[in-house]
């Protein structure tokens, strides 16, 4: 534990490792102090290849707090003798971001699965009713706070249950749960409150 410690950045190679070892053996014990240095030390690294491979500061932004949320939570699972802490990070950084480029690609395939349908119906004078209530479900899914969004997508496009998405994320059920209420509750206003009119 390193509670009553000072965390003080490191010169030497020598005094990095044994640092980030002192960091490492502090996340496991659910040390906050470590935690934060922890972030202080690798928060801006996760963010720059989160913002590099996804071309996006806010989904950067979602996906580093995704990267420490899960740190936290599956602390437990960090084995010193696989790697350093430091690569651990890295390769749950890189998970995130393949998870945040399959749910765009899914948002995406969904707008290009409208248009198609759009298509395919002709003449139905319907078709374009029903593409703009599936645009206006994803945008207000994209508007949604990081972790109701999270939950309804998972819900959503991958059918999973809720049991499922507590498992996935290591978030409690009652979380999830809250999430996916306020979610839905949020989407409905979005989706059938009027339509602004244009009054230029």
């Amino acid at each position: 534990m390193i509670t009553n410690t000072r965390i003080t950045a490191p010169a030497a190679p020598a005094e990095e490792t044994r640092y980030e070892e002192e960091l490492a053996r502090g996340l496991v014990a659910a040390d906050e102090e470590a935690f934060a240095a922890i972030y202080r030390r690798w928060g801006s690294l996760v963010h720059t290849m989160a913002t590099r491979l996804l071309g996006d500061t806010y989904e950067a932004e979602d996906v580093t707090q995704q990267v420490f949320l899960g740190a936290w939570n599956g602390r437990a699972g960090f084995r010193p003798e696989r790697g350093p802490l430091g690569a651990w990070l890295v390769g749950i950084t890189r998970r995130k971001i393949v998870d945040a480029l399959a749910a765009r690609t899914r948002r995406l395939t969904l707008i290009d699965s409208a248009g198609r349908d759009a298509d395919a119906t002709g003449s139905d004078e319907a078709a374009p009713d029903r593409i703009l209530d599936r645009v206006l479900l994803i945008d207000a899914l994209a508007q949604l706070p990081c972790r109701q969004r999270q939950v309804l997508c998972m819900a959503f496009y991958e059918d999973l249950t809720q049991a499922q998405i507590a498992e996935r994320t290591g978030m409690p059920l009652g979380t999830v749960k809250s999430h996916a209420r306020r979610g839905l509750h949020r989407l409905r206003q979005a989706i059938e409150q009027p339509p602004a009119h244009d009054t230029a």
